[in-house]
């Protein structure tokens, strides 16, 4: 009866084209650079490299506005007063005045900031009226006053030019930010492979706990049958039973370690808890050889702590002239254009007297105690600690890429030796449990074969794992693509997208 069931419901499913999966849900299947792709596009860390590179992006723009001319508008839109006022008299008395009058103001200016000598130069307008309500003079009620046109300079003297130093570190700021990214997303790729391949290992312990527990279970009831026979000793026997439970722990543990590892790669690739997923062993190693010097050298050339150095050098440079600048205030200040005062708005604009204003500040501290020459003491040091650290970090990041390097060229060939040990390891085995079958060898030297078995497929797994690992370490290092021989960061399509 069951049989015909069976068999009227797969007609069924043929019929109506219904997909009955025994095991429900289709399985996807993922590359390694399946993992990275989704990894670097919705992984909470590629989001956060992308927002703070966008965050970059507006610092230069906002940095780059400081060069360019600002139109403002400032003023009073009205002010308005009603109060009794005590006015100071010629003889020292107060009288209190009453006062109700109201003052519109309003000026518009177009300022250029002058990076070559830190100064700023301005042309301006402006007007003002002013309303007197309490006067008994209707001609007195409404004063104007206002400057038709005027040009401002603002210049100091041997102060430090923060716009010449932004000029020479912003940029570079910025270039170090767009490389920062191409490291992040590198980094990120590390961490999909690390989260990858913890599956696969997981996923390889175990089937290895699941064919050993049926391998034991096996194994028990030939020592069984061959105990009742009288062929084994009872602690043969006892030894594959207590076999049989530690197999049953290590699936146990080999489970929620598989679980585990599977919950975390979904949460970083942002899979649902619903989808099923096998991973594709990228067993198939590039055929590629990296060059030490070249990567040196790549390294300098393109990574954002090369560009770093050159940062940390200009900034002890810009210190040790903010020192310098500090010394003594020099300011020069002129303004020339023309002012009038007239009953009407239109007046001001009607024959405007000429406006000619020039002043020079000083500031010279007469006697400071050394001050100055402590702070010009402190920037030198500093700029010549910051020279010999950057110098020592300059070698320790040579040395890291060459040991990187070194250690890639040798974890290519642990992989091939790694691969054969597994092949070896796993005929051996199935020779020794053909042997042990026929009652040649003992479960000692079974068991022995069995976990090297085990041992040489973990260690494949883990070789493979540590060359992926290296390999995107390698290209973070140099934001470079050896397997592909390109440059991950080109900076002349960089600055068209900006």
């Amino acid at each position: 009866m069951n049989k015909h069931i069976t068999f009227f419901v797969f007609i069924f499913c043929l019929m109506f084209s219904v997909p009955c999966h025994v095991n429900g849900q289709e399985r996807i299947k993922y590359t390694l650079q399946d993992i990275i792709a989704r990894a670097k596009s919705v992984s909470p860390a590629a989001l956060r490299a992308e927002t703070q590179r966008q965050n970059s992006y507006w610092q230069y723009r906002f940095y780059k506005s400081n060069y360019n001319p600002q139109l403002r508008l400032n003023g009073e839109l009205p002010s308005y007063t009603q109060e009794v006022k005590a006015v100071e008299q010629n003889d020292g008395s107060y009288l209190n005045v009453p006062l109700k009058q109201s003052l519109v103001d309003v000026g518009l200016g177009l300022q250029q900031e002058i990076a070559l000598t830190g100064g700023s130069i301005s042309v301006n307008t402006s007007a003002s009226r002013f309303d007197n309500y309490l006067t008994d003079s209707p001609e007195g009620q409404t004063q104007w006053r206002g400057v038709p046109v005027n040009i401002q300079l603002y210049q100091p003297i041997f102060a430090f030019n923060q716009l010449k130093w932004d000029k020479k570190i912003e940029p570079l700021r910025y270039e170090e930010s767009k490389k920062s990214y191409v490291e992040e997303m590198e980094q990120i790729s590390q961490r999909a492979t690390q989260l990858f391949f913890n599956y696969l290992v997981a996923q390889v312990g175990y089937d290895i706990a699941m064919q050993n527990k049926t391998n034991t279970e096996a194994i028990y009831k030939i020592e069984k049958g061959r105990y009742n026979i009288g062929t084994t000793t009872e602690d043969q026997l006892l030894q594959v039973e207590l076999q049989v439970l530690q197999a049953d722990q290590d699936l146990t543990s080999a489970q929620l370690s598989l679980e585990s590892s599977a919950l975390a790669l979904r949460s970083y690739i942002g899979l649902n808890e619903n989808t099923q997923f096998d991973l594709v062993l990228p067993d198939e190693i590039p055929d590629f050889v990296v060059d030490v010097d070249k990567a040196i050298s790549l390294a300098f050339e393109n990574s954002s702590d090369a560009v770093n150095f050159k940062i940390q050098r200009l900034e002890a440079d810009a210190e040790v002239a903010r020192a310098k600048g500090q010394r003594f205030n020099l300011d020069l200040n002129a303004r020339y254009g023309y002012n009038n005062a007239a009953m009407s708005w239109g007046g001001i604009y009607e024959n405007p007297d000429q406006q000619a204003v020039v002043s020079l500040g000083v500031s010279v501290p007469v006697l400071d105690w050394g001050r100055n020459k402590a702070r010009m003491g402190r920037a030198k040091a500093n700029k010549e600690l910051v020279n010999y650290t950057i110098d020592q970090e300059v070698i320790n990041f040579e040395q890291e890429v060459f040991t990187r390097v070194k250690n890639f060229q040798q974890l290519r060939s642990r992989i091939m030796i790694s691969e054969k040990a597994d092949e070896v390891a796993a005929k051996r085995y199935e020779i020794s449990r053909q042997r042990y079958l026929s009652g040649k060898v003992d479960i000692t030297n079974l068991n022995i074969a069995q976990q090297e078995k085990d041992s040489n497929r973990r260690s494949y797994i883990q070789s493979l794992q540590e060359y992926w690992q290296a390999y995107y370490e390698l290209r973070q290092l140099t934001l470079y693509d050896f397997q592909n021989e390109k440059l991950l960061y080109n900076q002349e399509i960089e600055l068209k997208a900006d």
